[in-house]
């Protein structure tokens, strides 16, 4: 196994299947509602900007198109690898290697931190915020997206993989820290449902990925869906509800 940062929390999708994650990540928002949402908080043009949990670096070229300087945090040495590679043309994207408790910047060295379903969120995590407060300079923002498991598809699907999963728990976790909560609709689209179907196989138990497959099968079919949360939607999308919480310290 690769070497990883002392501390970090496993996240098993991307860590034991980077290549579907991929095509999650370009399956994701393909309308560029979370970017448009926070841009509207906090703009990163010329700004120091951090993606913590980068992964393989998906987002890194679009932050470094309008930032002055990208830095990647990765607790996986292998993501983080790739992630270096992704970036090597783009002067302005370094990646490290670290864990959210212990991140490896200086004091107010950034303008904005840009978190995307990273795992050590959630009670547990302060040490992870408490870093974020240490690093981030006044007037910069902290954003964190989340999954809203109280409505979409997505959303029911996540609450049949974790039935004790508490969402008035985990508004409450954040508002008690003074983050701001901006409910967004974003969408799943696939290109193909080989795709679709490999995704689902890392986000959800086998048996629950295959029932989510077939109700996506069945999405418009004979009447399927009509007046409900599937009208106007097609096989190869799917509806997803998060959270974007936010904070300016």
């Amino acid at each position: 196994m690769a070497d990883i940062a002392r501390g970090a929390v496993p996240s098993p999708n991307i860590w034991n299947s980077p290549q579907v994650y991929e095509l999650e990540n370009r399956a994701v928002d393909p309308d560029g509602v979370l970017p448009e949402a926070m841009r509207a908080i906090r703009p990163w043009k010329g700004a120091d900007v951090l993606d913590l949990g980068c992964g393989t670096g998906f987002h890194l070229p679009f932050f470094a198109e309008d930032a002055n300087r990208v830095i990647g945090v990765e607790p996986h040495a292998g993501l983080a690898s790739a992630a270096s590679r992704r970036a090597r043309h783009l002067p302005n994207v370094t990646v490290r290697v670290g864990a959210a408790q212990a991140l490896p910047l200086p004091d107010a060295s950034i303008d904005v931190v840009h978190v995307r379903w990273a795992y050590f969120f959630g009670p547990g995590c302060e040490p992870g915020l408490a870093e974020l407060e240490r690093v981030v300079r006044r007037g910069g923002a902290i954003f964190i997206i989340d999954n809203d498991a109280t409505r979409s598809t997505f959303g029911r699907w996540f609450r049949r993989s974790l039935p004790k999963y508490d969402p008035e728990a985990v508004e409450r976790f954040w508002t008690r820290r003074g983050f701001a909560r901006e409910p967004l609709t974003i969408r799943w689209s696939f290109q193909r449902r080989d795709d679709l179907a490999a995704v689902l196989r890392i986000e959800f138990p086998p048996d629950l990925a295959e029932a989510c497959l077939r109700e996506q099968d069945g999405c418009g079919q004979d009447g399927v869906g009509q007046g409900s949360e599937h009208e106007g939607r097609t096989p190869l999308e799917v509806d997803y509800a998060v959270n974007l919480w936010w904070r300016c310290p």
